[in-house]
């Protein structure tokens, strides 16, 4: 559906400057808290879930298994971003935020409550499936409407750098995940930590939770929505006309995030693990690691999104992508080296090319679908580009490394995936920046 700027213009006020930024605020703190707890599961996935809740398989299928359901969440990603995105379009993006936030609230701590298969057997596994699952449900629906709150509030021309509050929720759900774990490691000795010092992360969560629901119900309706339902321009299915009249933007997308997601998750996932069982360095030394690739990754979203909003989109992704593309390799052989200096440039390199593939994603996200489907369309490319390319990551790596012996057949993995990005990249095409702020309004 296509609207001229008269078909918009409505009794909707447009957002003040202090909406802007609690809406923003909103946008980063509930991204945070949705990402810690899906990350703190990632974190106990490499460090004591194959010896918790898969113990009746040796180490090494034990470790594949608890890599495997990180994976198998992001199969419910996309059924969350068809479900949240389709209630999104209808119903509005400030109820789905709440709700998102809640299930996955409960889901985490339920993990924390889980008992181990040495208390209860085979249904501890099935359970910790069943609540990871649920975890993948809300991320699918959390990114597009956290997304779209704060691009669609923002002000014009600096829908680039609004757009990273919801972005920014990823490093800093995992630097709060990673520091957790971390005091919990450090405060508890090893035996402890397995028996129960890795549950206090997951029970934190409760409290977290709390705080971003009282801050995301504090905010107002996005604007562009409330114009739609004003006009009652919404659609009856708006996953159907994402697939039948978006198929190029949802292909792009899609793009988009698959090298960001596959990559970002060996930071997130999969070094902690390698570094502890294969470096042998402490699980302190690769929680620290893991905070300084988080950091630098912030700190260029930020940068990467303002900057769009100057150059474009299409420009800072190309660039991020190609310095993605050629870090695949000195990645590896500088984590290899089992340096800590040598292995903070590895992961701070790293960082900067995943935060320059995300920051502009929100922008960009909305730039691609129109208003009255764009919650299901952001939705479920996200979605779709976590399973391609970040869903089974870690255990793509395990795999790799154990069927080859080294390193560097993750880092042509990594290749392979930044190509494919590369070619979405190519395709990506970009209007003025009136005609992006326009479609981005529902105005053309």
């Amino acid at each position: 559906m296509t609207q001229s700027p008269s078909s918009t213009t409505g009794s909707t006020a447009e957002p003040s400057p202090a909406e802007v930024r609690r809406v923003a605020l909103a946008s980063l703190v509930g991204t945070t808290i949705e990402w810690y707890d899906f990350f703190i599961y990632a974190a106990a996935a490499g460090l004591v879930f194959s010896q918790l809740f898969f113990t009746a398989l040796d180490p090494s299928t034990a470790l594949l298994a608890s890599f495997a359901t990180i994976g198998v969440s992001f199969v419910a990603r996309p059924v969350g971003g068809i479900l949240a995105g389709h209630l999104g379009d209808r119903v509005g993006r400030k109820k789905m935020l709440v709700a998102t936030l809640l299930v996955m609230g409960l889901s985490t701590t339920g993990v924390g409550l889980l008992p181990t298969y040495a208390s209860i057997g085979v249904a501890a596994p099935i359970l910790l499936l069943a609540l990871r699952l649920l975890q993948g449900l809300s991320a699918g629906g959390e990114w597009g409407g956290a997304a779209l709150m704060a691009v669609e509030h923002a002000p014009p021309g600096r829908r680039g750098f609004f757009g990273t509050y919801p972005q920014i929720g990823v490093p800093l759900g995992l630097i709060l995940a990673n520091v957790v774990f971390l005091v919990a490691s450090s405060a508890t000795s090893r035996e402890q930590f397995l028996a129960w010092g890795w549950r206090v992360p997951f029970l934190l969560s409760i409290l977290l939770v709390g705080v971003g629901l009282f801050v995301r119900a504090r905010v107002s309706e996005s604007p562009v929505f409330t114009r739609l339902r004003e006009q009652r321009a919404r659609r009856s299915a708006p996953m159907l006309t994402v697939l039948r009249d978006q198929p190029r933007a949802l292909l792009i997308a899609i793009g988009l995030f698959i090298a960001n997601n596959m990559i970002g998750y060996l930071l997130i996932a999969f070094i902690t693990s390698y570094g502890t069982r294969t470096l042998k360095l402490s699980s302190t030394t690769m929680l620290a690691v893991g905070i300084v690739g988080a950091v630098v990754w912030g700190v260029v979203i930020v940068w990467g999104g303002a900057w769009s909003d100057r150059v474009g989109r299409k420009r800072v992704y190309l660039i991020g992508t190609i310095a993605l593309l050629v870090w695949c390799f000195p990645f590896f052989l500088l984590l290899d080296t089992a340096s800590l200096p040598l292995m903070l440039l590895a992961v701070a390199g790293l960082g900067v090319g995943l935060g320059l593939t995300y920051g502009p994603q929100a922008a960009a996200y909305a730039e691609l679908f129109p208003a009255d489907v764009r919650y299901s369309g952001a939705s479920f490319a996200y979605a779709l580009g976590a399973i391609i390319g970040g869903g089974f990551a870690p255990l793509a790596a395990q795999a790799l490394i154990g069927a080859t012996g080294t390193s560097l057949s993750v880092s042509v993995y990594m290749v392979v995936v930044c190509l494919i990005t590369l070619a979405a990249v190519l395709a990506l095409r970009e209007g003025t920046p009136a005609e992006r702020e326009a479609f981005v309004l529902g105005e053309t």
